[in-house]
């Protein structure tokens, strides 16, 4: 099964680029769809204007979404696709707050600026299978600075509370994503963890989101301690 992959972007050599920089990407790319307009990307994937019905046809496992677009934001579809199996990353060319956390806030998995050159692009698009997060270098320093500096905007640090037991969510793991803990767990990557398995990346990281969402976890280091301090796995 290979990577389906849909491309939201107005500028036509913007979204050229961005296919090249995807292809460049992944080995197991099977289909590029572009679109240049939300409308149109509602449309394939299901979602009538403002509506949330079921995605048509095979799911794409990478969406790129640009924020700025003639007929509304990036934003909207990335709310709209808040239960949608796909690994969603903005491509933008802002690199300010303003856009930063919004998106991110939305549900963005990452954050890359078309401004930066294609070899970084490729870089930071293949942390994907290594399961990190896809962030253009400025935007990871950016969001080091902003909370490394305090910034009075973010509520502050409650107490620490104490240990309770796992989620009840934890008995609906299925044999598949309790084997992907477990070699979480041991810190294999998600590449090795397709590999051991036999099946795709992508796969891959939609039983992580499933594990994560289950155990009210947000990383594999967070994961990785519930599983062994609950004998998850």
């Amino acid at each position: 099964m290979s990577v389906k992959v849909l491309v939201l972007e107005d500028n036509p050599v913007a979204r050229g680029f961005l296919c090249r920089v995807v292809r460049e990407s992944f080995s197991d790319v099977g289909e590029i769809v572009e679109v240049s307009d939300l409308d149109a990307a509602r449309r394939l994937l299901g979602h009538a204007a403002g509506g949330r019905a079921a995605p048509c046809g095979a799911p794409f496992q990478l969406i790129l979404v640009d924020l700025e677009l003639p007929d509304g934001s990036g934003l909207e579809l990335l709310t709209e696709l808040s239960q949608y199996p796909a690994t969603r990353i903005v491509t933008t060319l802002y690199s300010d707050d303003e856009h930063l956390f919004p998106a991110l806030q939305c549900g963005a998995d990452g954050y890359l600026l078309k401004e930066d050159r294609f070899e970084v692009l490729v870089e930071e698009l293949q942390k994907i299978v290594r399961g990190q997060p896809p962030l253009s270098p400025a935007i990871a320093r950016r969001l080091l600075t902003h909370f490394r500096t305090g910034d009075a905007t973010l509520p502050p640090a409650s107490p620490a509370a104490p240990a309770t037991p796992p989620p009840a969510d934890h008995e609906r793991l299925t044999p598949r994503e309790s084997e992907v803990l477990t070699y979480l767990s041991k810190g294999f990557t998600i590449k090795e963890i397709a590999g051991l398995m036999g099946i795709k990346w992508f796969t891959v990281n939609d039983h992580i989101k499933s594990i994560y969402r289950k155990l009210n976890v947000s990383s594999r280091a967070e994961a990785a301690v519930l599983a062994s301090k609950h004998g998850l796995v």
